[in-house]
């Protein structure tokens, strides 16, 4: 078995992709702040953190988040959500912007600004991938090095290869997971494989792409589902094979899927951050030849060695073994009379299930092995390490994250079992207790997206129509959402429109399935200006700006995407659709039918008084809110990333000029032995002569 070996670049991209993602958690969250969590926004904060006489720390224990101090500072929740938001943007962006500030101790305020706004975000922040991204940026805090109380350059840490093999972990567990529930959900449509069929169109906020996507045949569809299971399932297992081609063909395999689903639909920051944890198959051969400085290597030698011949021989192997498996049980088939590829399931739910039961505890120990190998090359690097001090200095820091990867791990275990019960109820249960424990931190969480595919019989949607007589009706459209059969879908990623996510999910039920509903329909009854800028940023393009509506109601229709083969006159139209009934009865404000529901849902309370806005923070949080209102969410997040590129490409063009070459970001353990007391031996670098490691 052969370790990760140095990883020092992959590594340094994982920390600013995962920068970069929080930039866009923040700053999409921050645009969204007054409308859905302000004194009269649709789910205020406040309602979250009300006041019960318990000490502070009680309250930390209870619900733990840093908008409990902001009392303390002279803010309410809102301007505590606020001030998070800002000081995790500004955080995240000096991390992308400098690698000096891509340290331990900045990316554990980042993930605790981040959990403190989930703790407080309701139903518009609890998304797959915002648990995803709070698990991402507490395995951030293991492996970015300290930098900020140690001036200059960090060196290598033997332990380094442990804490980043536990994000491959989390990624083997949300791509498997995500592809097991498929079957298991038993939905027809993944196993008939007509699954993306329906996707394109019914997903929540499709992409122009998705329309394209829609058009092709079927037989491609059923091809592109099948592709998607050997991605999400088989491929997985590659994350721990010994051969550094295997875990490169699952890289590459990882992140066509995930390009594929941006191009066609608006996922937000997730696809990214999905990238960002395949890094960690990667070596720093690999990404040296991406930036154009590979490593060197010795001449191919010939005859190859025997070890050279076997790993060939095991590489095409297991090529050749997906490929069987995937023409075995999924019937591949040329049809040459009608030109395509014929596909269907070979196989029954009894006999996936049996499959799925034999083999999650052994995945599990394939998982384990792998970081049992990851840890005893590190121990043998700490034995490497020259000089009694660094050599101890070494060893307690390969002890103490090697602890905390193996607990990590063990804790994982409870959430990844859960796509297979009984495995679940074999597991020891002091590890239940564990989990148990630091669940409410979320810094493990169970995965598994698209389990099931909804609208069959049409894309639900959920149209807000708004008047002032009661008999003229007109119809408010969303800036991103689906409504107007003419517009075109919208491109909004990395930005979330959280309002525009949670109607897609109401329209799946009744109204009464989305209690929030009746105060959205409360806040434009009464015009409210921060809930308008979540419909339309610009007020000129809500059809009420002048004056509320007095009555407000909403249909349900079902849309369809149109077909290259069908013409109308004027401009084509993106969609088609039907009206199926009303989703919410025509009210007005004091109507008795909204004041139950609100009562119902504990909707109907007064705001507090404002607090007067006479210190400093709150005013700097007024102008800064200001400052941005005009702004949609996707202009604020494409705008700080043109300044990132902009600072790199200006910082690269100044050290050209100077006639510079680029500097080594990576020194090798022989350029720093003397220095940190590195011996340079083979056997403490397995993966070539020219090492690039780095220590705290």
């Amino acid at each position: 078995m052969v370790a990760m070996g140095e990883a020092a670049r992959p590594r340094a991209l994982f920390l600013a992709g995962l920068a970069a993602v929080y930039i866009a958690a923040f700053g999409s969250l921050y645009v969204q702040i007054p409308g859905l969590y302000g004194r009269e926004g649709i789910l205020p904060a406040r309602r979250v953190l009300r006041l019960s006489g318990k000490g502070l720390w009680e309250q930390l224990r209870d619900s733990p988040t840093l908008l409990w101090l902001g009392p303390r500072v002279g803010l309410d929740t809102e301007q505590g959500m606020e001030l998070l938001c800002l000081l995790g943007m500004a955080a995240a962006f000096g991390a992308l912007l400098c690698e000096a500030m891509r340290d331990c101790v900045v990316f554990a305020l980042l993930r605790v600004f981040y959990l403190s706004l989930y703790q407080v975000g309701q139903v518009f922040l609890y998304f797959q991938w915002d648990s995803l991204l709070l698990e991402a940026g507490f395995l951030a805090v293991l492996v970015a090095p300290l930098r900020l109380l140690r001036w200059g350059s960090p060196a290598w840490r033997p332990h380094d290869a442990v804490t980043f093999w536990a994000v491959r972990w989390l990624l083997f567990r949300l791509m498997f997971a995500s592809g097991v529930v498929k079957l298991t959900s038993r939905c027809p449509t993944w196993w008939g494989l007509t699954a993306l069929t329906y996707h394109y169109e019914t997903q929540c906020i499709p992409t122009p792409g998705a329309w394209l996507a829609h058009q092709l045949p079927v037989w491609f569809q059923k091809l592109s589902v099948v592709a998607t299971y050997v991605i999400e399932v088989a491929v997985p297992v590659l994350f721990f094979a010994p051969l550094r081609r295997l875990r490169l063909f699952a890289f590459y395999c990882q992140v066509l899927l995930q390009v594929l689903i941006i191009l066609t639909g608006n996922y937000n920051f997730f696809n990214v951050l999905t990238i960002v944890l395949a890094l960690s198959l990667l070596d720093e051969e690999h990404v040296g030849r991406w930036l154009g400085r590979p490593r060197r290597r010795h001449g191919s030698a010939w005859p190859p060695s025997l070890g050279s011949v076997l790993a060939t021989l095991l590489e095409l192997s297991t090529y050749g073994l997906l490929l069987y498996w995937t023409v075995r049980y999924f019937s591949l088939e040329l049809n040459w009379d009608k030109k395509l590829l014929d596909s269907k399931v070979a196989f029954t739910y009894h006999e996936f299930t049996t499959w799925l039961r034999t083999v999650t505890l052994p995945l599990v120990g394939v998982a384990f092995l792998s970081l049992s190998w990851e840890i005893l090359v590190a121990m043998y690097r700490c034995v490497c390490v020259r000089g009694c001090f660094w050599k101890l200095w070494a060893t307690l820091q390969w002890a103490i994250m090697a602890t905390a990867t193996v607990g990590l791990f063990a804790v994982s275990l409870v959430p990844f079992t859960y796509i297979e019960h009984e495995s679940n109820g074999k597991l020891w249960p002091g590890i239940h207790r564990m989990f148990g424990a630091v669940e409410r931190f979320q810094v493990v969480n169970s995965y598994g997206l698209f389990r099931r595919m909804t609208g069959l019989g049409g894309r639900p949607e959920v149209i807000l129509e708004g008047s002032w007589d009661g008999h003229s009706w007109t119809e408010i459209e969303f800036m991103y959402k689906p409504g107007n059969v003419s517009a075109a879908p919208a491109v909004v990623a990395p930005h979330q429109p959280r309002l525009d996510w949670q109607l897609w999910f109401a329209a799946l039920g009744p109204h009464q399935g989305s209690p929030w509903f009746s105060a959205l329909v409360l806040r434009l009854l009464q015009g409210q200006p921060d809930v308008i800028r979540l419909v339309q940023a610009d007020e000129s393009r809500y059809p009420f700006h002048a004056r509320p509506p007095t009555f407000l109601r909403a249909q349900l229709y079902k849309y369809w995407f149109t077909s290259a083969s069908e013409a109308s006159p004027g401009p084509a139209p993106w969609w088609r659709r039907q009206h199926v009934q009303e989703f919410f009865p025509a009210v007005s404000l004091g109507d008795p039918k909204l004041e139950t529901l609100l009562s119902q849902h504990g909707l109907k309370d007064k705001p507090p008084a404002r607090r007067r806005a006479d210190s400093l923070l709150p005013r700097f949080l007024g102008s800064v809110r200001r400052l941005c209102r005009p702004f949609s969410g996707p202009t604020l997040l494409w705008s700080l990333y043109l300044v990132v590129a902009t600072a790199g490409l200006l910082r690269a063009l100044a050290r050209r000029a100077r006639g510079a070459a680029p500097p080594a970001r990576h020194k090798g353990p022989r350029d720093r032995g003397e220095r940190n007391g590195v011996r340079g031996t083979e056997g403490a670098r397995p993966e070539g002569r020219h090492g690039n490691k780095r220590k705290k």
